[in-house]
């Protein structure tokens, strides 16, 4: 438990310096938001992309999972603050009250998903479920008025200050037997200058790290679990 938690440490300062990193090379932004996809994948529709149609942001990363896409898709579906973690920097989120302990098993418990349920990076923080098709795509999505906290709908009149952010989790299942599975988020928002330094300078060499780590950690275990 000791070496457990001490190697949690270390790779929480190393993403600490990972973060910090990426923060200051924003010339880099471009390699930022397609870490590990393919001009395809970039360029590709995906489920959920319909929700945000005028994104000021995001990315798209991806990574070849040895597995099935049968075999990564329960441990998407367990993801989430008090179920499976985010199989990221748990360290790091734990210094900002996170509360996250990532889980290196399959839990019974947590593998019923379904759309209207939140998925939680933080006790304060839920994302709803907009869309499931099992062992291919999971879809989160948030839309809000950031001055009442209310939600919209896209047909509504616009508020004048909102929030429109959704999630994607892709499973793509090669010939091979391998799974490329692609992270894509895409954000728009009320312009102003506050907001752009927030997503695009701030948010996005954050996510960058946090989202690479936690497609290698999912990666990790799936694998791991396949081979056993």
């Amino acid at each position: 438990m000791a070496d457990s938690k001490f190697k949690d440490i270390i790779e929480g300062i190393a993403g600490a310096f990972l973060i910090a990193a990426a923060l200051l090379t924003p010339f880099l932004r471009s390699w930022h938001t397609k870490w590990g996809a393919t001009d395809a994948e970039v360029h590709r529709s995906l489920p959920g992309d319909d929700l945000v149609p005028h994104p000021k942001c995001g990315y798209t990363h991806a990574i070849t999972i040895r597995a099935s896409a049968a075999e990564t898709w329960p441990w998407l579906v367990q993801m989430g603050q008090g179920q499976g973690g985010m199989y990221s920097y748990e360290w790091l989120e734990n210094l900002v009250g996170g509360d996250i302990h990532n889980a290196d098993r399959i839990i019974p418990e947590f593998q019923h998903l379904e759309v209207g349920d939140g998925i939680r990076l933080h006790p304060k923080i839920s994302f709803p479920v907009a869309a499931i098709e099992p062992c291919r795509a999971l879809v989160l999505h948030v839309r809000a008025d950031t001055q009442t906290g209310r939600t919209f709908e896209l047909t509504d009149t616009m508020p004048e200050k909102y929030l429109n952010m959704s999630w994607v989790f892709f499973l793509d299942e090669l010939d091979d037997g391998t799974t490329r599975m692609i992270s894509r988020s895409r954000n728009d928002y009320n312009p102003s200058l506050g907001n752009a330094l927030i997503y695009r300078v701030f948010m996005e060499p954050i996510s960058l790290v946090m989202d690479r780590k936690m497609l290698r950690g999912i990666k990790q275990r799936v694998e791991a679990a396949a081979e056993r």
